[in-house]
């Protein structure tokens, strides 16, 4: 029987709140307290999921000795400061995606969570769910042959608010940043896979997409190039909504995830599609967990902290790097910049 590791959780935003709702089935974790900028928000997100303590500064958080691992759930401009910030608290981290706004910031929290000797892990709950271990084993096993194209959408239809977190380009607003770092991550993991690695970085990055009055994309395409001639397409948007799906393409068939971004949130069975070619019928393969997504995440902390990261196919270090410069690169291309971010170290 092992202790549960004690929880904070940084901001309490829409996603601290499924974090915190789902870490009540955790089967290795406990929330033990929630800061807010505010003492009224604060109180009142302790009070509705039941937190002991609550905190109305990150800071006096990052000072509670029972606090051991913190969830950082702040909006994306914020992310390194608190991770950095965390690491030298001696806190283990969980952050929410994207690490960081660029590369150079992931280098930086990286370094920080190395020199304090802390776990750190990017938040793409999805990499640790059984059904994304599932894919990786239907690929790897040549299910469809050689994966040769893959194909990953994600996005949703926001009302314009050019001050809030979607459209702001002072909160790290517009579709990559938020939900088009999903495809990516997707499609670095299905090539890398494919190559018999765990993760692969695009050779070629080519980005379209409509930029908004406030400097963010609204919505974007890009076209990644792997070694071993696997191509990706992806697409993200704020401003429309698609069918967050993902697709891989091989040699002897193809095959369709409907839920890959958010699968079995509470539990239950989610599906995988594979079409082999010259069959006349498609194969569904279940997965089932009686777990729920968040809850899983909060374990893969728990069950990896003497590494300091976690183990494939849940996001590595490395692989996070390889993240945020794909991402960098996808804005570079589509010309989305944010006033706030640092582009070389400090």
């Amino acid at each position: 029987m092992h202790d549960k590791l004690g929880w904070g959780i940084i901001s309490t935003g829409r996603i601290a709140g499924s974090f915190a709702r789902a870490l009540a089935t955790s089967r290795r974790g406990e929330l033990v307290a929630v800061a807010s900028r505010t003492a009224q928000a604060a109180e009142q997100f302790a009070a509705t999921f039941k937190a002991p303590r609550w905190h109305a500064s990150y800071e006096a958080l990052l000072d509670d000795p029972a606090v051991q691992a913190v969830y950082i759930a702040t909006p994306h401009p914020v992310h390194a400061e608190w991770a950095i910030r965390a690491a030298q608290a001696g806190k283990h981290i969980l952050c929410e995606k994207p690490l960081t706004m660029n590369h150079a910031e992931a280098v930086d929290v990286i370094e920080a969570a190395r020199r304090h000797d802390v776990f750190l892990m990017e938040a793409f709950m999805y990499r640790c769910h059984p059904q994304t271990h599932r894919l990786v084993e239907l690929i790897r096993g040549g299910t469809i042959g050689e994966a040769r194209v893959i194909q990953a959408t994600f996005s949703f239809n926001a009302p314009y608010d050019p001050a809030g977190r979607i459209y702001a380009n002072e909160l790290g607003g517009g579709g990559i940043l938020d939900v088009g770092c999903y495809c990516a991550s997707m499609a670095r993991l299905i090539a890398g896979v494919a190559a018999g690695g765990d993760f692969a970085e695009p050779t070629d990055v080519a980005g379209f997409g409509q930029v908004g009055p406030t400097g963010v994309d609204h919505h974007a395409v890009a076209c990644l190039g792997f070694p071993g001639d696997i191509v990706a397409n992806l697409a993200t948007g704020v401003d429309v909504n698609m069918e967050n799906v993902v697709r891989i393409f091989g040699s002897k068939g193809h095959v369709h995830v409907p839920t890959p971004w958010t699968p079995g949130t509470n539990g239950g069975t989610t599906r995988i599609h594979v079409h082999v070619e010259g069959k006349p019928h498609a194969r569904t393969i279940p997965v089932q967990t009686d777990r729920w997504l968040f809850a899983i995440e909060a374990d893969v902390v728990a069950e990896n902290l003497d590494r300091r990261q976690a183990r494939p196919p849940a996001m590595t270090w490395d692989d996070t790097l390889g993240n945020m410069k794909t991402l960098d690169r996808w804005r570079a291309a589509v010309g989305v910049a944010y006033h706030c971010e640092r582009t070389g170290r400090a």
